[in-house]
């Protein structure tokens, strides 16, 4: 499993919103400097988080975003679900995959469904605010 930038930068950004919060609506230039990250691809980013209900935000001056909720109701899983997609280690268990012609004499299978539960359980259990 890989997760790509687009996953990483979306946790950077939630988790500074997360830390600035006290601060209100913050300007997407100051997060991008303060996580190194490029403006561009963060601006690529945040419709996906808007949409899913997890920031919102303001347009002109003293715009930004912020959090809707509170650090501890977001799970690193949620995020990387949003960003990545299916976190499957394997092709067959994504989410709507053809069913394999092989899954009942398949050898494999039961490992890499442990493998698919056990990622998404560790990242359920990890929250912005255990990030902090």
């Amino acid at each position: 499993m890989l997760i790509s930038t687009r996953g990483r930068y979306a946790l950077r950004v939630m988790l500074d919103l997360a830390e600035n919060r006290e601060r209100g609506y913050l300007p997407m230039k100051e997060v991008a400097e303060r996580q190194e990250l490029s403006l561009k691809y963060m601006e690529r980013i945040m419709p996906a988080l808007v949409k899913a209900g997890f920031v919102e935000g303001i347009h002109g001056k003293g715009g930004g975003y912020r959090l809707v909720g509170e650090p501890k109701e977001y799970t690193v899983l949620e995020i990387l679900q949003l960003t990545e997609g299916d976190l499957a280690p394997v092709a067959c268990l994504t989410q709507g995959a053809e069913p394999c012609s092989r899954a009942e004499r398949c050898r494999t299978l039961s490992m890499w469904n442990k493998l698919y539960e056990m990622v998404k359980k560790f990242f359920a259990g990890i929250t912005l605010e255990d990030l902090l």
